[in-house]
């Protein structure tokens, strides 16, 4: 079965700020199949200039709250990069990127359905190494 990739019109260039990137990165990851034992918060990182570019870096932190282990073992982040182009005209949405913690594939919403099972990898990679020391 084809997987239907979900993603939110973005802002444009003109109409962003950080409070919406973080509205909105918030807003893509509510399209995300992600049972509801995993809570996550997000928060705004930094904001970086560059020649062609503008870009507002974001992360969201997840982790698994059971009724035996309330408090997650292990937490895994998503990093969010929402670009500005100097280049493009200030109505173009702004583009988006997110990468795992684990990772230096960077994605786009657009192009890859976010799956719950990379998180699960990030936490059972982190308890077992904690296991091992």
């Amino acid at each position: 079965s084809k997987h239907v990739i979900k993603n939110i019109p973005w802002t444009t260039a003109k109409n962003f700020t950080v409070e919406i990137g973080q509205q909105q990165t918030e807003e893509l990851i509510s399209t995300w199949d992600i049972h509801e034992s995993w809570l996550h918060h997000s928060e705004f990182l930094e904001e970086e200039e560059l020649k062609d570019s503008k870009r507002y870096h974001y992360r969201a932190c997840w982790g698994l709250s059971t009724r035996r282990k309330p408090v997650p073992q292990a937490t895994a982040s998503v990093y969010f990069v929402i670009v500005i182009s100097k280049f493009k005209p200030d109505t173009a949405p702004v583009e988006v990127f997110y990468r795992l913690e684990s990772s230096r594939l960077i994605r786009r919403p657009e192009q890859c359905q976010f799956r719950e099972k990379w998180l699960q990898d990030i936490i059972e990679n982190k308890i077992l190494c904690a296991e091992r020391l």
